[in-house]
């Protein structure tokens, strides 16, 4: 369940109004909202790394709800997409088929639906150097079952994309590819129509709720707050702001 914009914004509004601490405008809060989603997001991976050497070590308790490795998994699924990647002749290799931001690479799958049996191949995704010295070697050349890849950029622009786009070459040439990935969260935003009065009034929408879980809305929170200090100059807002985030922060990795 995704974090509700709104909820996050009013929430701080409450917070700064109550003890007078000024006001952040809907295009300041967006900007800050934007930045706190992407380090909570960010901070999954190291967090992730240091639980699953807990748990390879035995050194963590597990049960059916209680676990931070499977947690902190969990947060990142509605990250996580099957995305086709479509062969582009120009630049002889596959580009992707979505708009979405590719953050991580996860299994590559190779399929090659000419040959009986279809093969739907897990490929090995090596360095470029190592890509070269592999399939120039008879004892290590890639087949069917077991292709390699290496990725680069698109030399030769891919309408409508104004930019370089990621491309993977693939060896053999597979029929299509499939990528597991974690994409990068979509920009939150608090959409609004202005009243008769010159008010700021939310609208739904127009608006771009956080994705992710639900259980960082306090994360959130705290992290905007941090934010606001320092557009409004209020250290003690700031200090506040970080103690908690600390505070929290002990509690879900004690």
């Amino acid at each position: 369940m995704a974090v509700n914009i709104n909820t996050v914004y009013t929430t701080v509004l409450y917070i700064l109004n109550k003890e007078q601490r000024g006001y952040v405008t809907p295009a300041e809060f967006n900007s800050l909202a934007v930045q706190v989603q992407d380090e909570i997001f960010q901070a999954y991976f190291p967090d992730g790394n240091q639980s699953n050497r807990q748990n390879q070590k035995n050194s963590q308790n597990d049960t059916e709800f209680f676990n931070m490795f499977k947690d902190t998994s969990y947060k990142l699924y509605p990250f996580e997409r099957d995305i086709i990647f479509a062969y582009n002749a120009a630049n002889l290799g596959w580009i992707q088929t979505t708009t979405s931001v590719i953050f991580k690479l996860g299994e590559i799958i190779s399929t090659y639906n000419t040959t009986n049996p279809q093969f739907d191949s897990i490929t090995q995704l090596a360095s470029k150097s190592d890509y070269s010295q592999i399939i120039r070697s008879k004892l290590t050349a890639p087949t069917n079952q077991h292709p390699i890849c290496f990725t680069t950029q698109t030399t030769t622009l891919v309408a409508p994309s104004t930019a370089q786009q990621l491309l993977i070459k693939v060896n053999p040439q597979p029929n299509v590819v499939t990528i597991n990935c974690l994409v990068v969260p979509s920009s939150p935003s608090w959409g609004f129509t202005v009243g008769t009065l010159g008010q700021y009034l939310y609208s739904s929408a127009t608006s771009v709720n956080f994705e992710l879980d639900i259980a960082e809305q306090t994360n959130l929170i705290i992290g905007i707050l941090k934010y606001c200090g320092i557009i409004i100059r209020d250290p003690e807002i700031i200090q506040t702001a970080e103690a908690e985030a600390q505070e929290v922060s002990i509690n879900e990795k004690s």
